[in-house]
Order: structure tokens, then sequence, then C-alpha cells
């Protein structure tokens, strides 16, 4: 019996590269293809396939939301995730929000293969280096609120537009981005924004 699998990536050459190449598996069953992870969250309520196989930084909703929403709505469904951002953090959160595998683009169709048919298996995978780059690198110093805060304030907006778009006072924006940069060791929120992208924190 076929292994199912639903593809979701923004990028649609690679979307189709992985289609063509996969569809070549006796094994394997590509049921559909999203560009975006809304499209990929309702492709996988309806076509309910086993193992979805999803980039992480999509326009309209990333696939680290993807799985959290499979995890609550089509548990069955297993995830991995195929993507270029594979700093610790990308990984942490990943793993955390229930992805059974996590590898760069640069595997191989033959690879990606094998290891669908290992998640499908229920056996987790993770990349070696990405592995590796996530144990050297350690947690994230920050709160998820403290993160969410960075986030919001990367583009340099001024305070009172970081508390709006948080919900907070000024003043507890201010003290988070106090507390952020002094985790982060950064001079300022620009060079703490920078430090946690790096790392895949924010």
């Amino acid at each position: 019996m076929s292994i199912r699998v639903l593809l979701s990536d923004d990028e649609k050459l690679v979307l189709g590269a992985f289609s063509v190449l996969l569809a070549a598996e006796d094994d394997i069953d590509v049921v559909g293809e999203a560009a975006g992870g809304v499209e990929a969250s309702e492709l996988a309520r309806n076509l309910v396939p086993d193992v979805c196989v999803l980039d992480l930084s999509m326009p309209d909703k990333n696939g680290i939301s993807v799985i959290r929403d499979l995890r609550l709505t089509r548990p069955s469904v297993r995830c991995l995730v195929v993507t270029s951002h594979t700093a610790p953090g990308y990984l942490t959160s990943a793993l955390s929000a229930g992805a059974r595998g996590f590898v760069p683009k640069t595997t191989s169709a033959k690879e990606l293969a094998d290891i669908i048919r290992m998640v499908h298996r229920g056996v987790s995978y993770v990349d070696p280096e990405a592995a590796a780059q996530a144990l050297a690198a350690g947690e994230s110093p920050l709160t998820r609120r403290e993160a969410d805060v960075l986030a919001l304030s990367a583009d340099g907006a001024p305070i009172d537009t970081v508390a709006r778009r948080a919900v907070l006072t000024p003043g507890t924006v201010r003290n988070h981005l106090s507390r952020i940069a002094g985790k982060l060791k950064a001079a300022n929120r620009h060079e703490a924004a920078h430090v946690a992208r790096k790392h895949g924190w924010i």
C-alpha cells in the first residue's frame, strides 16, 4: 500500500521538483500540493495524508502553525519539515510543535523518500548536522512572550507602535526589551533581533 504524501512549499520550483521525484517512487503517492500554509492545512484536513512534507517559511502561515493545527485536527498525519532554515531555534520549535522529522532542502530525493518511509513507520528523523548545532547552541534564553515582543519590534517600530501590536503598555515593552538585550548580551533591540534570528529564536 502506497504512502500518501502531501507536499507544501511556497517555492514552485522546489514543490514541482519534489513532486516529480517522489512520484517516481513505487510506494509513494503524492496526493496533493500546497503553495502555502493555509492551503496545506485545508488539504491535510480533507485528504488526510499519511505524511505531510512542509517548508517552515511560507508567507500566509508558517510550517510550525500548520503542524500545530494538524496535531489538533488530524493527529494521524505525521509531519516532516524540509527547510532552508536549519538554525537551532527552528529545529526546536518544529519538534516542540510535533514534527516527526527535520531535514535541510539540500537533502537528495532518494534520502527524502527514505526519510518519508521512516516517518510513516513512526520513526523520527533529524538531520545530524542540525541536531549537532542545536545541542551546541542550547535552548533559547527568551520566554515565549519575550520572543514575541522582540519579533514585533525587530522592524524598528516606535515603542508605542510595538505596544499596540503586542497589546501591552509602552513601559512593559521597554522592560521586556531591556531584559531581552541583557539575556542576549546585545547593545540594543536591533542587535538582539539579529542574534535571535541567527539562532532561529524569532
